[in-house]
């Protein structure tokens, strides 16, 4: 049976003490409340009672083997719930946290498997944003948050992508306006002897290494996803994606806009309606299609910030096959394709 969803805005981020206020009785209780955080928005719960964990499963429409991150104010809020927190968790969290990295090390018995994916490891972060920060203290310390959007769709930058997939099955949503990121936040397992990186984002390879040492990439992240366990959201499922099917078309600027074209022409001869990503650069490139830009090639926050909206753009126009050019930007470009290539399923064409 769908219920009320009631959308609290918060402007500018002033925080309102008596909407935080029922928002963290909400997850006390047991219940869901979308919020935003620096990223993306999430879809919070009471990381500690297995049976809020199932609703967010329920709510997404996610695989209950993919495990979800637990939002913590508190570093001390770590120690917690791990039995063995490494040096390297301290060390990062001096550097990064609040911030887009999540830290993956052994959980203890109060971190329920629900929350875990039925995995003995906890993935953790502290959001850098205020109206989180306030909801994670005023709900008990722990809130597991997956992307507040149905399982597989794009991720919501706004809450009223959140509200497109949300509506009817969730309490409350928190309105704090656009998120400033726009995409998830890396991942790092500490369980491992040389700490991995399971998903890439907005902190990188280089910058892990500036503080601990030694950082591996998982070699799944840019390959096609693999069949075993995943130790962190995402790693094994087709995600981010649009409605339409969605094609990358790697290569040289001049040959990629040249063949994007042709596919456009044999896509409307067709009769189908075709969507295309491109830069503000080689926009007055493309003749046909809707054709959105992601920003300017130099731009790498920018073109990460736009990306999920400018999906969600493409279903709402209803474009049967979208066509986008290749970003593999110098600092994020890695954890932009990695998007890109899951939203797509993987389907490449070099030119």
């Amino acid at each position: 049976m769908a219920m009320d969803t009631k959308i609290e805005i918060i402007k500018d981020c002033l925080i309102d003490a008596k909407k935080l206020r029922i928002a963290g009785e909400i997850i006390k209780e047991g219940g869901l409340v979308a919020f935003p955080t620096e990223t993306v928005y999430g879809l919070g719960a009471d990381a500690l009672n297995a049976d809020a964990s199932k609703k967010i499963y329920e709510a997404k429409g996610r695989p209950c083997d993919n495990p979800l991150i637990v939002h913590i104010a508190e570093f001390s809020d770590l120690e917690k719930i791990s039995g063995n927190v490494p040096p390297a968790a301290r060390k990062l969290s001096d550097a990064f946290w609040p911030g887009p990295l999540t830290i993956i090390i052994e959980k203890n018995e109060k971190v329920p498997y629900e929350t875990t994916g039925g995995m003995n490891t906890v993935a953790v972060r502290m959001p850098d944003h205020p109206i989180a920060l306030a909801l994670i203290r005023e709900s008990g310390g722990y809130i597991a948050a997956p992307s507040a959007n149905t399982s597989g769709r794009p991720s919501p930058t706004l809450a009223e992508h959140v509200a497109e997939d949300m509506h009817g099955k969730i309490p409350m949503i928190l309105d704090g306006g656009a998120v400033g990121i726009g995409i998830e936040s890396t991942i790092v397992d500490l369980t491992e002897e040389i700490p991995m990186i399971l998903r890439p984002g907005y902190i990188t390879q280089d910058m892990l290494e500036k503080v601990i040492g030694e950082v591996r990439m998982d070699p799944g992240i840019i390959a096609s996803d693999s069949l075993r366990k995943p130790k962190a959201p995402g790693m094994k499922y087709k995600h981010y994606a649009p409605k339409a099917d969605l094609v990358l078309i790697d290569g040289e600027e001049g040959r990629v806009i040249e063949k994007i074209n042709e596919l456009i022409a044999a896509a409307i001869s067709e009769d189908k309606r075709v969507g295309v990503i491109c830069t503000d650069e080689s926009r007055s490139g493309y003749q046909a299609g809707q054709v959105i830009s992601i920003g300017a090639r130099n731009d790498e926050d920018a073109i990460a910030q736009h990306l999920y909206k400018i999906l969600r753009e493409f279903d709402d126009m209803e474009v049967d096959l979208i066509y986008s050019e290749s970003f593999a930007t110098p600092r994020m470009g890695q954890a932009i394709m990695n998007r890109l290539l899951k939203a797509a399923g993987h389907q490449v064409i070099t030119v």
